[in-house]
């Protein structure tokens, strides 16, 4: 029969008994007690009253609850610490052009090299100010920046090693002999640590590629701004010449209807006038088209409405330097969609690479440690791996290779492209600025007669219509040399842009801000 149990009488004292000390009754229970009740054997009267009765040390079970509580909140602040939080990006609700020049963003954020300086602009723009302000309010440019944001991401994510697999399991007795099981295990994937180098320097080399590309747009948002003010600059000398020649023989036709109407000529005088004033209407309604298009064009390069009107300075470009074959020759190491074209093939590169080791089968190594329901415990390595029978990458490895030979010949191909157009624009420089100087000529000529007619009618040695066609042929020549200057000008501008001389050798587009800063 058994004796009478020790029952702790104060709650905040524990029994420290032996577990070889204590028996479960289950279905040999004592009569009187319930099914399941620990008791102390009597052979265990070795273990005094004062070790069953003993206070514990760590401040009884209430104390391990608030101290379990308090470590499961500090783990769950410092994972949620290093999460992320969702943000809202609402939508514009309306568009972001302004309405003046001094509402743009005017500061060149500093590169190296170069200081950091604001753009005037309360007086005439020059051409390269243009450009400039063309790179820094550009709307296109402003979309194509999140593309670096997205490539740092990827790099980021390329950094990452991938996380072990963890497993658990837990096997309740629910009956027979024995104890409850447990299992658990980690593991670790080693082909991606293996693969992990090549992939960060791929992700690397397609950042720099990303910002390559982007300095090149740049570039070519700042030649583009650039042209455009160069074609309005001589536009606007053309249209006021246009309108000139056009009022002359406005005057021309009226004097000559007066003189038929009162029988001193007839209308076979009349008729070629018609024709010539119709021609120059048809002319200077052109240029002005033209002239309208240019300003919108560029009034949407400088995020601007399109109404803004601003005066520009005559262009005064540097002159080309001497040495242009030599320069022709860096144009891989000077022309930045040249540079991005070869670290996407490095991309390319390492993504082979990352394939070729890719054919080594998915292998996870680990360990494991259990204790079965026979309180057996076990511990020991384990190992997953993939058979290549079927799969073996051999598609990944074909593809990454594809790529690379994709990409080096797109650079061939530009760089070809490149060359030729750099030699082609030398040569169009040397024939326009020919011609140009045969254009001035004529055209000062022309004017010098022009002045000499006038004077010989003066003294009523020539007669209207002489007067007019020595007129109308003088701004006929002026508007032909005008048009040559500005497509030497346009050249010229091209073929910088093409050799990288006079431009940023950094990317200065700023993220979207406050304008006017």
């Amino acid at each position: 029969m058994c004796r009478k149990p020790y029952y702790r009488r104060n709650p905040d004292e524990v029994l420290t008994v032996r577990r070889q000390d204590l028996v479960s009754i289950g279905g040999h229970h004592a009569a009187g007690q319930p099914e399941g009740y620990a008791f102390v054997r009597p052979e265990s009267r070795a273990v005094t009253r004062w070790a069953l009765l003993r206070p514990s040390r760590r401040g009884g079970p209430r104390a391990a609850l608030r101290l379990a509580a308090l470590g499961i909140a500090v783990g769950a602040a410092a994972l949620l610490e290093g999460c992320a939080v969702y943000h809202p990006l609402p939508l514009p609700t309306r568009p972001d052009l302004v309405g003046q020049l001094g509402h743009l963003r005017t500061w060149i954020p500093p590169v190296p090299g170069e200081p950091r300086r604001r753009i005037a602009t309360d007086g005439p723009l020059t051409i390269d100010d243009i450009g400039l302000l063309a790179v820094l309010n550009d709307p296109g440019l402003r979309a194509e920046r999140g593309t670096i944001d997205s490539a740092r991401a990827g790099l980021l994510q390329a950094s990452l090693l991938p996380n072990p697999s963890a497993s658990l399991s837990y096997e309740p007795l629910v009956g027979g002999v024995g104890t409850s099981g447990w299992a658990a295990s980690l593991t670790e994937d080693l082909r991606s640590i293996l693969t992990y180098h090549t992939r960060k320097k791929s992700a690397r080399f397609e950042l720099e590629q990303v910002n390559a590309d982007l300095l090149w747009q740049e570039w070519q948002v700042a030649q583009q701004a650039r042209a455009l003010g160069v074609d309005l600059y001589w536009g606007g000398r053309a249209v006021a010449l246009a309108d000139r020649q056009l009022a002359v023989l406005d005057r021309e036709v009226r004097e000559v209807q007066a003189a038929t109407r009162s029988g001193t000529l007839d209308l076979t005088a009349l008729a070629p006038l018609l024709a010539a004033k119709a021609s120059a209407a048809q002319t200077a309604a052109a240029l002005n088209l033209v002239q309208l298009q240019g300003w919108q064009q560029l009034d949407g390069l400088l995020g601007l409405q399109p109404q803004v009107r601003f005066p520009i300075a005559p262009p005064r470009l540097a002159p080309l330097p001497r040495h242009l074959p030599s320069l022709i020759r860096q144009l891989p190491t000077r022309r930045p969609d040249l540079i991005a074209l070869r670290l996407g093939y490095r991309s390319a590169d390492e993504t082979v690479r990352s394939a070729i080791i890719g054919q080594f089968p998915a292998f996870a190594l680990g360990g494991i440690w259990e204790d079965d329901n026979g309180n057996v415990r076990n511990a020991g390595p384990t190992a997953t791996f993939d058979l290549p029978i079927f799969d073996r990458n051999q598609g990944q490895v074909a593809q990454a290779r594809a790529s690379r030979r994709l990409l080096h010949e797109q650079y061939e191909s530009r760089l070809d492209q490149a060359v030729g157009a750099a030699r082609g624009l030398v040569s169009q420089i040397e024939r326009l600025t020919s011609d140009t100087r045969q254009a001035e000529r004529a055209a000062v000529a022309a004017e010098a007669q022009s002045r000499s007619a006038r004077q010989a009618y003066a003294q009523d040695s020539l007669d209207q219509r002489s007067l007019a066609d020595f007129e109308t042929t003088a701004l006929q020549r002026r508007i032909e040399a005008l048009a040559l200057e500005r497509a030497l000008d346009e050249a010229r501008i091209t073929l910088t842009v093409d050799l990288g001389l006079g431009l940023p050798r950094a990317c200065i587009a700023t993220p979207a801000g406050a304008r006017g800063s």
